[in-house]
């Protein structure tokens, strides 16, 4: 069970709202590449990890991608609060404002609601886990490219935070799949799958 802290994990406090660039950063709330995806992708992955460290692992991640999920939410509500129809209909915001007016709603910058063909689940130990080192490295590029698409400070300052973060991730998952490969017959490395097949005493 988790304790929920009634605080971000790294604070938001956008001074000017900006519809236009909301538009961009909400990828990281519903897009492939985002917050949502990951968060969900992890907390299901753990169930069938066979190695209680790694599992361990995949439930701090994917709670903390919660956390961010949390922080990008703030960031949009920010960037789209107290607008004017001058401001929604000059911004392009008008197609996004519309449908869900200024609530939070998990699309990506294209449009597409979030989906959960976003999320990877194979339930294969090395499937998963290089599935999450893909996943953070394109976040990464998702919150970089956010990064050269804004110079407001108090937005930067946050998306430089969660891309850390996702470097971070990154790193530990390295070591689960060392961890994991270790623990593996090396002759039958990818040959079998190991969560189902040294249950049945295969080699």
């Amino acid at each position: 069970m988790w304790a929920y802290e009634k605080k971000l994990q790294y604070p938001v406090k956008i001074k000017n709202p900006n519809p236009k660039l909301a538009q961009i950063i909400i990828s990281q709330l519903g897009g492939p590449d985002g917050e949502l995806a990951a968060s969900m992708r992890y907390l299901n992955q753990r169930y069938s990890m066979p190695n209680k460290k790694v599992a361990g692992l995949l439930t701090d991640i994917g709670t903390e991608e919660l956390a961010h999920l949390e922080m990008v939410a703030a960031i949009l509500y920010q960037l789209t609060r107290n607008l004017s129809e001058k401001e929604i209909n000059d911004s392009g915001f008008a197609t996004y404002f519309v449908d869900h007016t200024t609530g939070i709603y998990p699309v990506a910058a294209s449009g597409v609601p979030t989906d959960m063909k976003y999320i990877g689940v194979k339930g294969d130990v090395i499937a998963d886990l290089n599935e999450d080192l893909a996943a953070e490295q394109k976040a990464r590029v998702t919150y970089d490219n956010i990064l050269r698409l804004t110079d407001d400070p108090d937005v930067r300052d946050p998306i430089k935070y969660l891309r850390e973060r996702e470097l971070v991730h990154y790193q530990r998952f390295s070591d689960a799949l060392r961890i994991t490969a270790d623990e593996l017959d090396k002759k039958n490395f990818y040959a079998f799958n190991p969560a189902f097949d040294m249950k049945k005493g295969k080699n």
